[in-house]
């Protein structure tokens, strides 16, 4: 049940974001909006480091090194998703978006990319992917 708040809370903070985002680029552009919203994010989270004791910053041990690009992805997932709200608004970009994440998601689960354990594909999925893409497409009609 943790598991399904925090996913709530994190849908709800990321559409407030994007939007936030997206306002902020009108004014200053866009790269300088991720980069302020991502020094920010830089900013916020090193105290927590800190205050939690985390000692573990920089043992990256056996990490696969392709996992710390993660950074330079979070710069493409805001870049994007600002723009792709300012071109077609926030509903309708970020239910695109989440097409898109629930699709490859299911991809790595498919097939264990990763290194997750491999969960197999159901009709049922690809039904439910289906649904939510005619949801979108009917919320997008004009009437």
């Amino acid at each position: 049940m943790q598991g399904v708040i925090l996913s709530i809370i994190t849908g709800i903070l990321i559409s407030i974001q994007t939007v936030f985002n997206a306002r902020v680029s009108e004014r200053v552009g866009s790269w300088a909006t991720t980069t302020l919203v991502l020094g920010l994010g830089f900013i916020a989270s090193l105290p927590i480091f800190y205050l939690n004791n985390d000692t573990s910053l920089f043992q990256l041990g056996n990490i696969n090194k392709l996992y710390l690009f993660s950074g330079v992805i979070g710069v493409g997932i805001v870049f994007c998703i600002m723009k792709g709200i300012r071109h077609i608004g926030p509903a309708y970009a970020v239910s695109v978006v989440l097409v898109s994440q629930f699709t490859v998601a299911l991809l790595i689960d498919t097939f264990g990319w990763f290194g997750f354990n491999t969960i197999a594909i159901t009709w049922n999925k690809v039904v439910g992917i289906c649904i939510i893409l005619s949801g979108i497409i009917l919320f997008k009609l004009k009437r």
